[in-house]
């Protein structure tokens, strides 16, 4: 799969690069959380709100909203799923990593197919918004041997448990946790657990483009 930057114009459809923030004790507070084998997210850890500067950064991102500091981390190299949000998710990194992402009006009737599905490197210490409109999921390593550890910001109480049976339509339907709309692959653990089958295709794997 071709690897492209977060500076590339290709990106600017999906997001965008965020300056001026001094954001070097959230990277210190996030260095500090662990990197497993496998990938583990946390909506919300209060170390990270109580960085320097975290709280300010936050209100600045979200306009003065409530919102949530978060992290996943771990070792991912599959796509298995892709979600997007009713907002922005800001993402900062400790460690370089790569995005897979694809944009909302690539839903064709309830589906998408991963060949519509783009993959994007951002650089360690750079803050990167991804829009609303982004479909997205767990960040993927930039390198064979090295995990990632990824700030995961979002507005307050996303990703946290709410599932309402039944639905008045697809989009309802995949509705997977508050906030959360997860589009699954046939192959992935979601699928398994009762996630929307919404994508076709390969279920992308970059391990071999690292």
């Amino acid at each position: 799969m071709n690897i492209l930057s977060i500076y590339d114009d290709a990106f600017r459809p999906y997001g965008r690069v965020v300056e001026g923030y001094p954001v070097e004790g959230i990277l210190k507070a996030l260095a500090e959380t662990p990197c497993t084998d496998a990938v583990v997210y946390e909506p919300r850890i209060e170390s990270l709100h109580a960085a320097e500067n975290a709280e300010a950064i936050g209100e600045a991102l979200y306009g003065g909203m409530p919102f949530q500091f978060g992290f996943c981390n771990g070792h991912n190299t599959k796509l298995n799923c892709l979600e997007f949000h009713r907002d922005s998710e800001f993402n900062l990194g400790t460690e370089d990593f790569i995005l897979l992402v694809a944009k909302q009006d690539d839903i064709v009737d309830g589906v998408l197919d991963t060949a519509k599905v783009k993959a994007f490197k951002a650089p360690a210490g750079v803050m990167v918004e991804c829009y609303a409109t982004t479909l997205h999921y767990a960040p993927c390593q930039a390198s064979k041997d090295k995990g990632f550890r990824v700030l995961i910001a979002l507005p307050d109480k996303t990703n946290t448990d709410y599932r309402p049976e039944g639905g008045a339509n697809t989009m309802d339907k995949m509705l997977w946790a508050r906030n959360k709309w997860l589009l699954a692959h046939p192959e992935s653990s979601e699928a398994a657990q009762g996630a929307v089958v919404a994508l076709t295709g390969v279920n992308i794997d970059i391990a071999n483009d690292l």
